[in-house]
């Protein structure tokens, strides 16, 4: 079962209410996507722990409805 780029959005924002959320479909298949993330939430944490709240946020569908993600993180400068 394929995820939508919306919902994927939308899961995000209600974890970090401040993030500017671009997400692309890579493949055009619904499981392979893109996630560029800025959140002021991200300050000070690594970029390991920024994806870990990204992930997070996605609530256990990662390797389910989520095949594949490819995150780009940032605080806001």
């Amino acid at each position: 079962m394929a995820m939508q780029a919306s919902d994927i959005e939308r899961l995000i924002k209600e974890s970090l209410p401040d993030a500017m959320v671009q997400i692309q479909d890579l493949a055009g298949d619904g499981d392979h996507y893109s996630a560029t993330v800025v959140s002021s939430a991200f300050k000070g944490k690594s970029r390991v722990q920024q994806h870990q709240m990204v992930y997070a946020a996605l609530k256990g569908r990662m390797g389910g409805e989520l095949h594949a993600l490819a995150l780009t993180t940032s605080a806001p400068e």
